[in-house]
């Protein structure tokens, strides 16, 4: 499938803005933007926020990757970076506001993303479309936090 349009809000959404549409590691694209948002909106307001956020964005997420999945043919197209979005924002949900903690929570998310490891890889073969596309990553926010949070309480 050629560039989704666009001018559609559900290609709008799941490719966050075109991020999606870059030409290189679309899913690193998406989780920059996760981590500029996670920055923003902790700054603007607090870390519940920023979980709240996250689930409205999950929510608009499975609804918009699930039309881009089910028009492309692709049960997880890579222009849909929604899902790094949200999965990058939970990490940092747990990481103080520095820049060492979200670089670090970056580092991580991608690694697990990448890899993809148990349970990660069992969810995206088990769900496919809209609810695959996001709760795979949401499977590697969680083993990327908990790694985080460990790293974080060791180093103090």
């Amino acid at each position: 499938m050629r560039s989704p349009p666009l001018s559609d809000p559900a290609t709008l959404l799941a490719t966050v803005g075109a991020a999606g549409l870059l030409p290189w590691a679309p899913g690193t694209w998406g989780s920059l933007v996760g981590v500029a948002f996670a920055w923003i909106v902790t700054g603007a307001w607090n870390t519940p926020a920023l979980v709240a956020a996250c689930a409205i964005l999950f929510l608009g997420g499975w609804w918009a990757s699930e039309r881009l999945a089910r028009r492309s043919g692709i049960a997880d197209p890579g222009f849909v970076v929604i899902d790094e979005v949200v999965g990058q924002a939970l990490v940092l949900a747990i990481a103080p506001r520095t820049v060492w903690a979200y670089a670090a929570g970056f580092l991580l998310f991608r690694f697990f993303d990448i890899l993809k490891p148990w349970p990660v890889h069992a969810l995206e073969r088990k769900f496919r479309n809209g609810f695959g596309i996001m709760i795979d990553d949401v499977a590697a926010a969680s083993e990327a936090a908990l790694v985080l949070y460990v790293g974080l309480k060791i180093t103090g």
